[in-house]
């Protein structure tokens, strides 16, 4: 079978087995033994579903704050979406804004956030003081990442996690991502430095755990298979159409390795809601989406940037809606994924390649 051919027969029977799997084997949902260590996890509510990532044993939300805060609207207020603006005025509406999002997160049970910028490192680090202990944190510092061959080299890499943890106050944090290049794949003797500079910052007690975002499903799969115990964290692409391959599947190394995983771009940048009626429409949307997702076992958590307090309460009321969706639903869904396509703007093309996983 070709890599992107697939009937909807294939595709059910392959997502039928792949559910299967891993709920036998465990490691995707809890089970009695479990629960114990669950109550236990940072900000545990009994309202919020919690899912396991992967060998490092933490206990995430099964939806997570992610970084960007797009489509932030503060009256009075012009607010970009990634970069700290430089009027005070803005900083500050800015900051709680923020710190309020976050503190609705603590509140309904969600318990990471993931800052993919310095910008997002140095606000959520702000947002957590007084509090860290409340949350899981991961970073890295775009865009001074690997996307740059000079931030390939492990002493590098080093000095990017100490400015950091030194922008958002703190001295660890619970996984450190790297950002890989934007073709999502890196040369053996880059793996080498990442590597290197991982060892470094766990032995040192700076960095938990360690991972990767990438756009390269590929080069994910292999890091999957090759080092598990350093790439313990995978992000990438899972949106309203994402489908997992019957053959060659990057889940089927997530599993058998016992994988964490986050799953960016929820949203497709947006573009989800494209011809939406209304706010209402759009926080609709975003459950249906949440729900797709959560239907794969293997993903720990969707990331989605969230804008404000009614938007954590909408994923909170998503985790708890049920995951099969109805004929009337997938209808609906089928009729979205159409549009997101058709108005996905040209930075955001590559999202096509993670139709199927």
């Amino acid at each position: 079978m070709k890599k992107h051919q697939m009937t909807r027969r294939t595709f059910i029977r392959a997502s039928t087995a792949a559910v299967g799997s891993a709920a036998l084997g465990g490691h995707f949902f809890a089970s009695a033994a479990d629960e114990s260590a669950i109550r236990k996890t940072r900000s545990y509510n009994p309202d919020m579903e919690y899912r396991r990532l992967g060998a490092t044993g933490l206990w995430i939300s099964a939806v997570c704050l992610g970084g960007h805060w797009k489509r932030l609207k503060v009256p009075g207020h012009n607010l970009p979406d990634v970069f700290i603006p430089k009027e005070a005025a803005d900083i500050e509406a800015l900051r709680r804004n923020r710190s309020d999002v976050l503190t609705r997160c603590l509140e309904v049970g969600i318990n990471y956030v993931d800052a993919c910028t310095e910008a997002e490192v140095t606000v959520y680090g702000q947002a957590l003081k007084g509090r860290r202990d409340k949350m899981y944190m991961g970073f890295d510092m775009w865009p001074a990442c690997p996307r740059e061959a000079k931030y390939c080299k492990a002493e590098e890499l080093l000095r990017l996690l100490e400015n950091g943890m030194m922008a958002a106050g703190i001295d660890y944090v619970d996984v450190w991502r790297l950002v890989a290049s934007v073709p999502g794949e890196h040369s053996p003797a880059d793996e080498e430095e990442f590597i290197k500079a991982f060892d470094k910052a766990k032995k040192d007690g700076k960095a938990r755990f360690t991972g990767v975002s990438s756009h390269g499903r590929g080069w994910l799969k292999r890091l999957a298979e090759t080092y598990p115990q350093h790439f313990q964290v995978l992000l990438f692409p899972y949106t309203t159409d994402t489908k997992e391959l019957p053959e060659d599947s990057l889940f089927d190394a997530v599993r058998k390795h016992d994988i964490g995983t986050f799953g960016i771009k929820p949203f497709a940048g947006g573009s989800l809601f494209a011809g939406a009626k209304d706010d209402r429409d759009c926080m609709a949307r975003a459950r249906l989406t949440i729900r797709y997702i959560l239907s794969n076992p293997a993903i720990t958590a969707p990331i989605p940037g969230l804008a404000s307090v009614e938007e954590v309460d909408n994923m909170a009321a998503a985790v708890k809606e049920g995951r099969n969706l109805d004929r009337a639903e997938l209808k609906e869904l089928g009729r979205i994924n159409q549009r997101m396509w058709a108005q996905l703007p040209e930075s955001y093309q590559w999202l096509r390649d993670w139709e199927y996983v």
